[in-house]
């Protein structure tokens, strides 16, 4: 995934923010965050960034106005989840170049239509996991939580697989996150399962595998623990994937997860990710065989 042009931010929340268009977007300071927790309930598995930004620090969140906002918009990588009216942004509010793959109520889309008249919808399917998950360790694999120390062994990922630290603050906020996972064959970081949004109730799992180790069964390695963990904190594990990811949707149902609901991201102005399609077309053949 590309990194959204509205994730740069100083350490200093005041500083200004992501400018969108002739209106500047009005970023929050961080303490301010807890204050809007409201605008993303009641919490449902799946994509969950604003309240990934307010349980993790990551990356931020603007409004149109404060006090009283009428709409919110936070961020966390490429990532956008839009909450409120959308007639208090307009089309001038965004720059031209945005890529970001959104999340939003369906009363948003004719803006973005406005927005991208190329945009794209990826239609997904999310489950949860209300058990203990099932699942082994291959032989010759080793199964750990990542650590600080592991930073470099994230960093060497190769870049097809580097979406994975997209929304914990790339390789080093990762593995410094006590949100991830790493199946290691040789001494070598091979697979990868993260907490991709932080809820208050769900984590949806990210999963990635080098493309020299896939197929081994580490994917599911990697899942399950993570899983274990997210239960031991209580909360629930979401999975999220492509309607058309075959090898993924194999491995959620073989860890124990049960089909939630059905839901659309939007995809501004960056090509589509595979298995990806444009509205409104048939899916595309294929699989990338992780579950985004």
């Amino acid at each position: 995934m590309a990194r959204s042009r509205l994730s740069e931010e100083t350490d200093d929340c005041s500083e200004p923010g992501p400018q969108l268009g002739a209106e500047a977007l009005i970023p929050l300071e961080r303490s301010h965050w807890p204050t809007l927790r409201s605008w993303f309930q009641p919490e449902r598995p799946g994509p969950l960034v604003g309240l990934h930004a307010i349980q993790t620090g990551r990356d931020g969140i603007g409004v149109d106005r404060w006090p009283d906002p009428r709409a919110v918009f936070a961020w966390s990588g490429a990532n956008v989840g839009l909450a409120g009216d959308p007639a208090a942004f307009g089309p001038d509010d965004f720059p031209k170049d945005w890529q970001a793959m959104v999340d939003a109520p369906p009363e948003f889309l004719p803006l973005l239509r406005r927005l991208a008249p190329d945009l794209a919808s990826w239609d997904r399917i999310i489950s949860e996991l209300r058990a203990e998950p099932t699942y082994r360790v291959p032989r010759g694999a080793s199964v750990r939580r990542l650590e600080a120390r592991d930073a470099l062994l994230v960093e060497r990922l190769d870049p097809d697989v580097a979406w994975i630290c997209d929304t914990l603050g790339g390789p080093a906020g990762l593995a410094a996150s006590g949100f991830a996972w790493g199946a290691f064959v040789d001494g070598k970081l091979a697979s990868v399962a993260a907490s991709f949004f932080v809820g208050e109730r769900y984590e949806d799992i990210g999963v990635v595998t080098e493309r020299a180790f896939r197929g081994r069964g580490l994917v599911p390695a990697c899942a399950g623990r993570l899983a274990e963990e997210i239960r031991a904190r209580g909360r629930t594990p979401s999975w999220t994937t492509s309607t058309d990811n075959r090898a993924s949707l194999r491995v959620a149902e073989k860890l124990g997860f049960e089909r939630s609901r059905d839901d659309v991201l939007y995809v501004v102005g960056m090509p589509l990710p595979e298995p990806a399609r444009p509205p409104e077309r048939k899916p595309a053949e294929g699989s990338r065989g992780e579950n985004r």
